[in-house]
């Protein structure tokens, strides 16, 4: 059963083409905003803290610095309203889920960027 649910979401699941990015790499996310009859395309700059899931229901987290307050957001791979994804920087990390960069600030906040 499982074998066949997992068959039908690839098959039938609209799949969004991005580019490969994973924790620590700096991103911007391009969104639609419906406000009553007009949409617009609003952008979220900022840090990927996780990826989870797989297949359709796979999500994202990223984290940015507004002020002095860190504000997280997460987007479903799927979202409809995803417009693109441009990766920014690469970031050189150890972990899958960076969830220790949510304590630093200053300087020890930097990530190093990944050798090419």
């Amino acid at each position: 059963m499982a074998d066949l649910l997992k068959f039908v979401k690839d098959e039938f699941g609209t799949k969004k083409e991005f580019p490969e990015f994973g924790a620590g790499d700096t991103i911007t996310v391009y969104y639609e905003i419906k406000e009553g009859e007009k949409t617009r395309t609003q952008f979220f700059k900022g840090v990927v803290i996780q990826r989870r899931g797989s297949g359709n229901t796979e999500t994202f987290t990223i984290r940015k610095m507004s002020g002095s307050i860190g504000v997280e957001r997460i987007f479903p791979v799927n979202l409809p309203a995803l417009q693109k994804v441009e990766i920014n920087k690469k970031g050189s990390v150890r972990r899958a889920r960076i969830f220790y960069f949510r304590e630093l600030t200053g300087k020890k906040a930097k990530i190093k960027d990944k050798r090419r």
